[in-house]
């Protein structure tokens, strides 16, 4: 029998995880828009930047009311009909978003963020195809080609935004509007794409050993089969508590840092296309180091990356609030988006290490459910915060907020990368 490590990747699968990666890319674009312009929009819509964060709180409700159902839906009827209804959502939502800047609306713009966090947190379940091609011992590196297809969608996010620019005059369409007018075209082939994948990655993750000749994989007994998942039933084990933790934290830090710095660096009187630029260097943290730190993963443990994500999202949330100059605050923004990327990835290998392939789906939408609580409310903290005691204040709060997962992951036990005590 061969070791888990030494089996070669099928050709099914690379095909698979290309069209998942460049599905990816387009994906990026879009859901790019929020963070670089939510704010933005938010302010001009109201004229006052109190309420500056509630674009991203909005869109992490709408990843709270549907990770975990979309996750049923998947464990139910297949990874692709959730990332399809995912997309779809998403680009309904894009075109209502354009409408409300046009009309300036801001009760329509709350209802197209509502339907875009609803895609958006269906599209989470990109993390769980990808996990499900790959055995335990590439399993991160697998997610990690999959998320890197974001990279190219952080390129492309400044493109879409200078195209609507320069195109707004022509139309005589107000160029925030039209930058969302425009996310249709990227979502489209993203959909032709997933309906591409062949098998269902479900259907991989119940017969590794039929894709991967000589892969032997563990006995799976009926209690496993029979499990019935439930946020409780998943934090009482400490594994999938240190990865709920973990997430919980830098994403709600995270969402906290890019909804307030883009309105900051539009008050210091950056364009449009420079604060693009700034979130695409985060987007740059976030998912063009994955294959490298996908590896680390798999061979130094998902503890220990877990760990540094946790430290370099601290530091990086100190950095970002340190001063008004635009490079710092970049270079803390990337730090931040590299700590979400460390975390992403080991937490989400370390739900799918310790849940089957019939459960998988929805232990990673009980997780996106818990952290879009993080992702909905220190948005909303973050505006008055940063009204009454200043952007700096931020810094601070984003670092204490990793102390707590951090607690707990350095008492979490990994023998091996993959294997729990």
């Amino acid at each position: 029998m061969k070791s888990d490590s030494s089996i070669k990747i099928p050709p099914l699968i690379k095909r698979n995880t290309i069209y998942f990666a460049i599905a990816q890319a387009f994906v990026g674009m879009g859901t790019q828009m929020t963070p670089t312009l939510g704010a933005i929009m938010v302010v001009r819509l109201l004229g006052s930047a109190s309420l500056a964060g509630i674009g991203t709180s909005i869109l992490g409700i709408g990843r709270f009311l549907i990770a975990y159902p979309v996750g049923k839906i998947s464990d139910t009827y297949g990874r692709k009909v959730g990332m399809i209804l995912g997309l779809s959502l998403s680009l309904i939502a894009s075109l209502i978003i354009g409408l409300s800047m046009s009309l300036v609306s801001f009760p329509i713009f709350l209802v197209g963020m509502v339907i875009f966090g609803l895609g958006v947190g269906a599209g989470g379940q990109l993390r769980v195809a990808a996990a499900d091609m790959y055995p335990p011992s590439r399993r991160a590196r697998g997610l990690g080609y999959v998320l890197t297809g974001s990279l190219m969608g952080a390129l492309g996010g400044p493109g879409l935004i200078s195209a609507a620019q320069a195109l707004s005059h022509r139309f005589a369409v107000e160029p925030l509007a039209l930058t969302w007018m425009l996310v249709p075209l990227v979502i489209l082939p993203s959909i032709l794409l997933v309906f591409q994948v062949r098998p269902d990655p479900k259907e991989i993750a119940a017969h590794l050993d039929r894709y991967y000749p000589g892969y032997q994989p563990a006995a799976i007994n009926d209690a496993q089969i029979k499990v019935k998942i439930s946020l409780l039933s998943l934090f009482r084990h400490y594994p999938k508590l240190t990865a709920f933790a973990a997430n919980f934290a830098v994403q709600g830090n995270m969402t906290m840092m890019m909804a307030m710095t883009s309105l900051t660096l539009s008050r210091h009187g950056h364009s449009l296309p420079s604060i693009s630029l700034a979130v695409a260097i985060h987007v740059l943290g976030m998912f063009g180091f994955s294959i490298p730190l996908g590896w680390l993963a798999d061979r130094m443990g998902r503890r220990l990356v877990s760990i540094a994500g946790l430290a370099l999202a601290g530091a990086g949330s100190i950095l970002v609030a340190a001063s008004g100059l635009y490079w710092p605050i970049t270079a803390g923004l990337f730090l931040v988006g590299l700590g979400w990327s460390c975390v992403n990835i080991a937490a989400t290998i370390i739900i799918a290490d310790t849940t089957g392939p019939l459960e998988r789906a929805r232990a990673i939408g009980a997780n996106d459910t818990f952290t879009s609580i993080s992702a909905i409310l220190l948005p909303l903290v973050a505006g008055p915060l940063v009204e009454f005691l200043g952007f700096r204040f931020l810094g601070f709060l984003g670092a204490a907020i990793m102390l707590p997962p951090l607690v707990l992951l350095l008492k979490l036990r990994e023998p091996s990368p993959g294997k729990y005590e």
